[in-house]
């Protein structure tokens, strides 16, 4: 049966891939989208969609998993299979012989018609796990508060596809009524296998390496999805999973919170969207670099080194703000409302925060990202990393023009203690909890809130 819904959702999206260019085509006729060479640009994308979409794990289960999650990976795998269209394109010459507001359209329609369809069946699945149907039975082995924390996950999950049936308990530490409960593993055992669970989550601390030896030895032979989900609530991790090295499986406590793929896809959108943001921008970069050499002597371009991924240090590129001056070797003051170091046109520029666009650059180089973690200043980094717990997890990932901590007004002037932790503890949720669906939330509410700020100065 899985493998059914598999092919019929390939089959699935290679019409919607070929009915959005036919669409397209008839809300564009000049475009004469499926004539030569466009019809094989169209075979080429449906072939590549099928090649493509299986490694972006578009169709793996998403029982139980964020929507969210599910939407932006198609939605970055449909965009990666039209930029290597456009890659194509480029490679063989043929860029003139198709129509751009053609493949505007196709990109756009195909695009919400392949989201929209998942989007349809997760509600439609959502409603029928709700109704008691579609469910896979779970069995939780557990003890103490974080076997408590996992029931009432499942309880007030019912859309998720999963419904607790049993509970083992080895120290009778936790009471449920609302399923059968266990301390004999050998009862246990018969009672999962009578009643067909297909699921064992072991909600157990690290500690409890015996217990799991055990299930594992009693459970071995039999054809049930094992699953641990270890008490780790008091670690606070950074980039938490399971990852294989020189191939053994490897629980990160401390890491990188994002894969490899994760920063590829990163990589991908911070190299395609800055490109953009410097070709529209481009006439108002020439004109806010004519203000600044006119508004005092000096250069256009300030640099300061900055802290990028893992500690490596770059230079950043802003727009000069300030006069000229010489500051105190080891201290860097921060700017402060009124500064008579800001010249009237660098006023401006911080006010609206339009000193920063020279970083798009930084971003083509790689030194950042679009999205993440605001770079500090050094003299800044070395003061508070010992005041602000956590502080050194920023540098886990590259700096970013924009974060989450900036678009819930965390920006500015860190006068206050409690103003720094209040900002690295925004960008320890970013980084705890990343997706490529979060960073679109955070470039959208930077472009639509404007990034005017009273802190900004």
């Amino acid at each position: 049966m899985v493998v059914v819904r598999s092919v019929v959702a390939r089959i699935l999206d290679v019409l919607v891939v070929v009915t959005g260019a036919i669409v397209a085509s008839d809300a564009r006729p000049a475009s004469n989208a499926l004539a030569q060479p466009d019809f094989m640009l169209v075979s080429f994308v449906a072939m590549f969609t099928l090649a493509a979409f299986p490694k972006f794990q578009i169709y793996v289960s998403w029982r139980g998993r964020s929507s969210i999650a599910m939407i932006s990976q198609v939605c970055f795998a449909w965009i990666s299979v039209q930029t290597a269209s456009l890659v194509l394109l480029f490679m063989i010459h043929r860029t003139d012989h198709v129509s751009r507001l053609w493949f505007a359209y196709w990109t756009g329609l195909s695009g919400i018609w392949l989201i929209g369809i998942r989007a349809f069946a997760y509600l439609l699945l959502a409603r029928v796990r709700y109704a008691g149907l579609n469910l896979r039975r779970v069995a939780v082995i557990g003890c103490g508060n974080h076997a408590r924390y996992v029931i009432n996950r499942l309880a007030n999950s019912p859309t998720s596809g999963f419904r607790i049936v049993a509970l083992y308990t080895p120290q009778q530490c936790v009471a449920s009524s609302a399923v059968p409960t266990f301390a004999d593993v050998d009862t246990f055992a018969t009672f999962v296998r009578a009643e067909t669970v297909s699921e064992l989550w072991l909600a157990l601390p690290l500690s409890e390496a015996l217990t799991i030896q055990a299930v594992l030895k009693t459970f071995g032979d039999d054809l049930i999805n094992i699953r641990l989900m270890p008490d780790m609530g008091s670690i606070g991790l950074i980039g938490g999973g399971v990852t294989d090295l020189i191939g053994m499986p490897t629980v990160n406590l401390m890491a990188s919170p994002l894969s490899n793929a994760a920063m590829l896809k990163k990589a991908v959108f911070d190299r395609l969207f800055s490109a953009l943001v410097l070709a529209v921008l481009a006439p108002l970069l020439i004109v806010i670099a004519v203000m600044v050499k006119l508004s005092s002597p000096g250069p256009v371009i300030f640099t300061q080194f900055r802290k990028g991924a893992d500690g490596r240090v770059f230079r950043i590129y802003k727009f000069r703000t300030m006069r000229q001056h010489n500051e105190e070797g080891g201290v860097l003051r921060q700017a402060t409302r009124g500064d008579v170091r800001i010249t009237r046109v660098g006023a401006f520029l911080r006010r609206m925060s339009l000193d920063e666009l020279p970083q798009f650059f930084n971003v083509l180089r790689g030194d950042m990202s679009v999205v993440g973690p605001r770079p500090h200043a050094i003299e800044h980094d070395n003061h508070y990393k010992p005041l602000v717990v956590g502080y050194i997890h920023r540098y886990r990932i590259k700096p970013g023009i924009t974060g989450w901590a900036q678009i819930n007004g965390f920006r500015g002037e860190t006068d206050h203690i409690d103003k720094m932790i209040g900002r690295v503890q925004h960008d320890l949720f970013y980084l705890r909890n990343w997706s490529f669906w979060l960073d679109m939330r955070i470039v959208a509410a930077t472009i639509f809130k404007g990034f005017v700020h009273p802190n900004a100065y």
